[in-house]
């Protein structure tokens, strides 16, 4: 049971990847384009780490690390980059 469940998550995770992609191809802002690839990718990375954190318990440590980093680094990264595309946008006026 633990098998599918590890491995529902890691497919899942895949699927999040590449649903975050489709709003890149639409003519929706630069700032939702990046918001909404930032949280598929964030969760998508997430799903995938739990599946293997399922799948491998011996690393849960790293795993856990691995986790924490990617839910503060992608959220400070998307930050990061709405703002200097937000600002970009007021140098011009």
């Amino acid at each position: 049971m633990i098998n599918i469940l590890s491995y529902f998550c890691i497919i899942l995770g895949i699927l999040f990847w590449f649903w975050g992609t489709f709003p890149l191809l639409g003519k929706r802002s630069v700032l939702f384009k990046l918001h909404s690839l930032s949280v598929a990718d964030t969760l998508g990375s997430m799903s995938i780490i739990f599946g293997l954190l399922l799948k491998i318990p011996s690393e849960w440590s790293l795993l856990i690390l691995a986790l924490i980093s990617l839910a503060i680094w992608n959220t400070v990264l998307g930050y990061v980059l709405a703002y200097c595309s937000s600002s970009g946008r007021n140098d011009e006026r």
